[in-house]
């Protein structure tokens, strides 16, 4: 029987024993005279504040279900026989193992005290049954298992109890059947963990880290391994719902063997009862919560929860827990955009992405303490939400973040970054389906991500599905269906699901949301700090290093309040900065990998983002509403391009550069560019890049490939203000910011005249693209643009400070317009053929 299980609550007293293993006359002895193995913590590349404190007798002792509370349970996390084990070899029952472990610390990790990798590992131990337990007489010994990675198989006194499947989630197993008598009990723990060789869901974890975003993976038990007593009914699990209309919590007490037995519930205010329900077991009672104080994360408010399984007056079983009164939602702010709302009201979700990684545990906070370190910077810092990224955390992780106040988009651990294979796509599904069901009542968590950046993804149909899935399993959350939809290996937007998400390095990115999903930035910012001594390597990157403190401070506040404008201008509801801590080679943290330094100013980290979430509040942003504009088809400059280059339409005569030629072209004469050094220079930014604007040409390419070739743009700083242009990367015609492109259906001919009108319109934020008169293509471009710096050029473009993309073909009969063109507009001067 393998039962996963979801857990509550504040943690209670409880005995805690680390039996003896390999004693005599228990499970097996070594030879006479032999000396006992020992542990020994190993040595990490770098040390938490909590590496020293953690030893045999203080592994993770903490209650670990902290949302199903039993007064009575032990721990059996400490010292743990181990040996690596071979693919079918059967269960070393009776025999001892030559290394010691200390569990629940992965077995590549320092603190396990092994260090290394295995594919196939044994653990092994022996425990007893506390005699006031009454196994036997009424009570069942259940063992649970935070989490193994991956597959793993459990045998007592060498019976087979379980097999489980799945490296982030819980499984329980009633062994009472395979006790003996009184006295040791043998426990052995058999796991297999082959990481990024299958398509298993393993997250950041890779056998051996590529010193950039992805990182050593965790092996075997990595969560606490603990055992308690249950009635031969009890509950098993709390399925908890607020509902704030109707001023209740619906809860379902899920139960083993409690048919026709009844459940009480009550709910309890500092002590105080608030509410009271009664009703069958395994339904849905609506417990009474009048008056609600709402949890947010200003006032995490909490309710205690006391559930009792009864068979008539009877107590069968009792367990204690807690809940959070909070709805999660959506709604239209003052300037009509869609946002994020709790409670009803409209709140901007600023966070961090928090990977969970630790130098001296991996996968395992070395301490509870440590595990709640992390979020507690979080609040100091002024954050108010935290993407868990692709990493499941254990239960009190998810307790801190009910207590603290921060909100959750948990993601689920994604395969390997390419399509997960087929034979493993059902398992996917099924562990998403599983972290679900085991985190849907944590208070924090409101939202749900299957994907990130697409990978694992094999069909943008089945992605839009699972999505689905997922708003059908829980509709009380928000469903992220793809993080970074506009990145890397993502097979497009699915439509599907409550979000949009764009990533942006360094961003912010900026989609704008739609009439039925919200918009958020779920990865931007990364700047990065060298520290000596405190580096996993002893180096690393980021995606922009600076020199110092100050610097780092000044970057993370520039970026915050491009993220501010985002919000207010495109309507983004949640921003993502890239991240908590370093991670291994990755060096844009707040702190260092090992939580010993502070790499930025805290104070002024607050200070931006407090205002942030005070701001982005849904009222209108402050881009000034366009002017009219020139009236007709003409435009503010013309170029004929018929054997000179006078603007037809007013004062901006163009000149030719690297001596192109005048050629035969669409209506009359037009230029050909060769490519590489040739283009037309207007002497002046004819176009005012704060407002509206339009530039159309007609051109034929000589060459369509990797090669991006610019028509149109304007000169910025470092970067053209627009890109009017054959996209290389994607192989057609576009209409571009960096990194934004509206894009045309299909790849141009070669020697073929296109009809191309790029479109800026800043009341609809957006860029669209029209070819031969029709709508071609059109993107999200909500953010305002500065004033213009440079000048408006025909056959090239400008990135990094440096002229780029030439032109290869002809140009003719370019127009620059002073507004936003209708479609009816764009119709009629295709159609002219000027």
């Amino acid at each position: 029987m393998t039962t996963p299980r979801t857990a509550r609550r504040a943690v209670t007293a409880a005995a805690v024993t680390l039996l003896a293993i390999g004693t005599a006359g228990a499970a097996g002895a070594g030879p006479a005279g032999a000396a006992e193995p020992q542990w020994h913590k190993g040595i990490p590349p770098i040390a938490t504040p909590w590496t020293a404190q953690v030893g045999p007798q203080n592994a993770l002792p903490e209650y670990p279900r902290p949302q199903l509370v039993r007064s009575k349970w032990q721990n059996l996390n400490g010292v743990w026989q181990f040996g690596k084990a071979a693919a079918g070899q059967a269960p070393p029952v009776g025999q001892d193992l030559a290394e010691r472990v200390l569990v629940p610390y992965p077995i590549e990790s320092a603190l396990s005290g092994i260090q290394r990798h295995e594919d196939r590992m044994f653990y092994r131990r022996t425990f007893t049954v506390p005699a006031g337990w009454q196994v036997g007489q009424g009570q069942r010994l259940v063992l649970h298992f935070g989490a193994v990675d991956y597959d793993a198989k459990v045998w007592v006194n060498g019976t087979e109890v379980a097999t489980h499947r799945g490296g982030y989630d819980k499984f329980d197993v009633d062994v009472t059947a395979a006790l003996k008598g009184t006295g040791p009990q043998e426990l052995i723990v058999w796991a297999e963990d082959l990481t990024d060789a299958t398509g298993q869901p393993i997250g950041k974890q890779r056998r051996v880290s590529d010193r950039g975003i992805f990182y050593q993976g965790s092996s075997g038990i990595w969560r606490t391994v603990w055992m308690e007593p249950v009635a031969d009914s009890s509950v098993s699990g709390l399925i908890m719902t607020p509902d704030l209309a109707a001023s209740a919590l619906k809860l379902t007490a899920e139960t083993v063997r409690g048919e026709g037995l009844t459940v009480q519930a009550v709910a309890k205010a500092g002590g105080k009862v608030v509410g009271k329900v009664t009703g069958a077991a395994g339904t849905q009672l609506s417990l009474p919560v009048p008056r609600a104080k709402l949890w947010s994360p200003d006032n995490p408010y909490l309710y205690d929860l006391e559930v009792t399984l009864l068979n008539g007056r009877r107590t069968v079983d009792s367990v204690k827990s807690y809940f959070g009164m909070r709805a999660i939602g959506t709604k239209k702010g003052a300037d009509g955009k869609l946002r994020i709302a709790l409670n009803g009201k409209i709140l901007f979700n600023m966070a961090t992405l928090d990977q969970g990684f630790w130098p001296d545990g991996l996968n395992t906070a070395p301490t509870d303490a440590g595990l709640k370190f992390d979020l507690q910077q979080h609040k100091e810092m002024g954050f108010n939400a935290v993407r868990k990224h692709i990493k499941v955390e254990p239960d009190r992780w998810f307790y801190w973040a009910d207590k603290l106040g921060l909100l959750v988009w948990q993601d689920m651990p994604s395969a390997n970054t390419g399509p997960i294979p087929p034979e493993w796509r059902e398992q996917f599904e099924a562990e998403l389906h599983e972290m679900i069901r085991e985190h849907r009542s944590w208070t924090s968590v409101i939202a749900w991500v299957p994907f990130n950046e697409g990978w694992g993804e094999w069909d943008r149909e089945a992605t839009g599905r699972i999505a689905e899935d997922v708003k059908k399993q829980d509709p009380s959350r928000l469903v992220n269906a793809h993080s970074g939809v506009n990145c890397c290996n993502s097979k497009g937007d699915s439509g599907k699901g409550d979000v949009i998400d764009f990533h942006q390095y360094l961003g912010p990115a900026s989609p704008a949301p739609d009439e039925n999903r919200v918009s958020i930035d779920g990865e931007h910012g990364g700047y990065g700090l060298k520290t000596s001594n405190h580096m996993w390597f002893g180096d690393g990157q980021a995606y922009e290093m600076t020199p110092d403190s100050a610097t780092l401070t000044r970057k993370y506040v520039e970026n915050q309040r491009a993220v501010l404008t985002s919000a207010r201008s495109c309507g983004i509801s949640a921003a993502i900065y890239t991240q908590i801590t370093d991670v291994e080679g990755e060096l844009n943290g707040f702190w260092t990998y090992d939580r010993q330094v502070a790499k930025m100013d805290f104070r002024q980290v607050r200070a931006i983002n407090r205002e942030i979430i005070a701001k982005a509040d849904g009222t209108p942003g402050d881009t000034p509403q366009p002017g009219p504009g020139t009236p007709g088809l003409t435009g503010v400059a013309f170029y004929p391009l018929d054997g000179n280059t006078e603007d037809a339409a007013g004062d901006h005569d163009a000149t030719l550069v690297g001596d192109p030629g005048y050629v035969d072209a669409k209506k009359g004469q037009g230029v050909d560019l060769n490519g590489s050094s040739q283009f037309i220079d207007t002497g002046a930014p004819v176009l005012n890049t704060a407002s509206d604007y339009t530039a159309s040409a007609w051109v034929k390419l000589d060459k369509a490939d990797g090669v991006f070739q610019t028509i149109v743009s304007q000169d910025g700083a470092s970067v053209s203000d627009f890109f009017l242009q054959y996209s290389g990367a994607d192989q057609r015609f576009a209409m571009s910011f960096a990194g934004v492109r509206a894009l045309g259906p299909a790849k141009p001919e070669v020697g073929r005249w296109y009809h191309l009108t790029g479109v800026r319109d800043t009341v609809r934020g957006e860029l669209r693209l029209y070819v031969d008169g029709e709508l071609a293509g059109r993107t999200g471009a909500c953010l305002p643009q500065a004033a213009p710096t440079g000048n408006t050029v025909i056959g090239r473009g400008k990135y990094g400070g440096n002229p780029v993309d030439y032109l290869d073909g002809t140009v003719d009969q370019v127009h620059l317009y002073d507004r936003a063109l209708s479609a009816a507009e764009i119709k009629d001067l295709y159609a002219s053929g000027n």
